[in-house]
């Protein structure tokens, strides 16, 4: 009992004695973690200033910020390590078993991390490109370092896994697409004529680009008609509604001009009476 009571009095003292030894370190270690966070926000405010006059890909500049903030900071961790006399040799060599059973564990996810990083460096695809992928196709909205997202024509979000793509064949159309539509016309027809009259639709169609030029031509000759070919460059977001546009003007304008589209024939044969007919329909 005698001997609990004095280890009761002699606590307060041991506390002191602690905060006495140790407070100045443990101290100094705290403000040199808090002057490290405020250190790290302000280098990647540093770097974010400098990294404007390169114009990077927004993950790339991301990256590199976080980059910046993690160094910095650890730089100032471990000088708080140090403050507090900690032996740094194995502390680091314990991380580096942990780091390899993390590893490990995270296989999945560090290929993924590791793909992301081979697409934000080599840039196959940026940002606002449409690309078709891993058996998926859209506009690439997002680009980080686990997964790359796309947006369908229907507004629908397609998220694939960075290592599905890397290593994969990428079909990158950039941020414009050619359409391929085409109309039938009979052998009458003046094909300079009908010609001059799509230009004029696309020429008048803004969703329609100058640049590229459009292509218009005879595409095929068929047994009973001319297909003509019609494939103008338009941005990505004009692909869908384009055509919708374009094909009504087209029509419009041959029977301003009076062009016949051909419509599809069908020939009916009728053995017993020898004799064969052609019949017409839409």
């Amino acid at each position: 009992m005698d001997e609990s009571l004095e280890s009761v009095r002699d606590a307060p003292d041991f506390v002191t004695r602690l905060a006495v030894e140790y407070g100045p370190q443990v101290l100094s270690a705290t403000l040199i973690m808090v002057v490290g966070f405020f250190v790290a926000r302000w280098a990647a405010r540093f770097a974010a200033g400098s990294l404007r006059h390169f114009h990077l890909e927004p993950p790339v500049h991301d990256l590199i910020l976080r980059a910046v903030r993690v160094i910095v900071f650890l730089l100032f961790l471990l000088m708080a390590l140090q403050n507090l006399g900690i032996d740094l040799l194995p502390l680091i060599a314990g991380l580096g078993i942990v780091g390899a059973g993390i590893a490990l564990a995270l296989q999945g996810v560090l290929g993924n991390v590791a793909a992301g990083l081979t697409i934000i460096f080599t840039r196959p695809f940026r940002v606002g490109e449409y690309i078709s992928i891993a058996g998926e196709e859209g506009i690439v909205q997002t680009i980080s370092l686990f997964s790359t997202t796309l947006r369908h024509s229907d507004l629908s979000q397609v998220v694939i896994p960075n290592r599905k793509i890397a290593g994969e064949i990428l079909h990158n159309f950039g941020e414009i697409r050619q359409l391929d539509l085409g109309v039938r016309v009979v052998y009458t027809t003046d094909i300079n004529d009908a010609v001059a009259a799509i230009r004029e639709v696309l020429a008048d169609n803004p969703r329609v680009l100058k640049e590229p030029a459009p292509v218009v031509q005879a595409a095929t000759l068929g047994e009973y008609s001319i297909r003509l070919a019609i494939r103008p460059w338009v941005a990505v977001r004009d692909f869908g509604p384009a055509p919708g546009e374009i094909n009504p003007e087209v029509v419009r304008a041959f029977e301003a001009r009076g062009i016949e589209i051909a419509v599809p024939l069908q020939v009916v044969r009728t053995e017993e009476l020898g004799q064969s007919s052609v019949a017409g329909g839409r």
